[in-house]
C-alpha cells in the first residue's frame, strides 16, 4: 500500500474532479456490497489493498485478502445493512459512520454464531490511492465491548 506521511495528506488538493471521483467510486463500493457483488466491491480496490478491523487486529491484503474478507463476513452476517449516518468525502478517501444491523450466522473475529438480532455503531475509513485511483481498502473501527454484547459473548 502507498504509504503517504500526514503533510503529503493534508497538502493534497481537494478539486470538485477529485470530490466527484472518490465520492462515485465510494458509492460503486456501497452498492457492490449491499448487493453482494463481490467482482463489484474489488474493482473499486487498489491491487495492494489492506483491510484492517482496528479491535482485532484482523488484517488482510490485496485482492484475494479482500475477498477473503468478504466471504468471512458476509458469512458470518448474511443479512448486514449499513445505514450510513455520517459520509465525509475528501482526497483521503472517505469515512463513513453507519449503525450496522443483521444476524449473526457464522463465526466471525472468534465470536461462534449465535443467531441472535445485533445492532451496533461502526466508523470506516476508505482511504484513496491516489496512483491506482481507487480505494487502499478499509479501516474499522468500532467499540469491541458493544459488539461483543450485540453478539451475546
Amino acid at each position: 500500500m502507498q504509504q503517504l506521511n500526514i503533510q503529503d495528506w493534508l497538502g493534497m488538493e481537494n478539486t470538485p474532479q477529485l470530490y466527484t471521483k472518490i465520492k462515485r467510486m465510494w458509492l460503486k463500493h456501497s452498492r457492490a456490497e449491499d448487493k453482494r457483488d463481490l467482482d463489484g466491491l474489488i474493482s473499486t480496490l487498489a491491487p495492494d489493498c489492506v483491510y484492517e478491523v482496528m479491535p482485532t487486529g484482523q488484517r488482510w491484503e490485496g485482492h484475494d485478502g479482500a475477498r477473503a474478507f468478504y466471504t468471512a463476513f458476509l458469512g458470518a452476517f448474511p443479512d448486514v445493512h449499513f445505514e450510513a449516518t455520517d459520509v465525509v468525502i475528501g482526497p483521503q478517501g472517505v469515512v463513513e459512520v453507519a449503525r450496522v444491523t443483521g444476524t449473526h450466522q457464522g463465526e466471525w473475529a472468534g465470536y461462534q454464531p449465535t443467531g441472535r438480532a445485533f445492532t451496533w455503531q461502526l466508523i470506516i475509513h476508505f482511504p484513496w490511492n491516489p496512483t491506482h485511483q481507487k480505494f487502499a481498502g478499509e479501516n474499522v473501527y468500532y467499540d469491541a465491548l458493544a459488539m461483543q454484547h450485540a453478539l451475546g459473548s
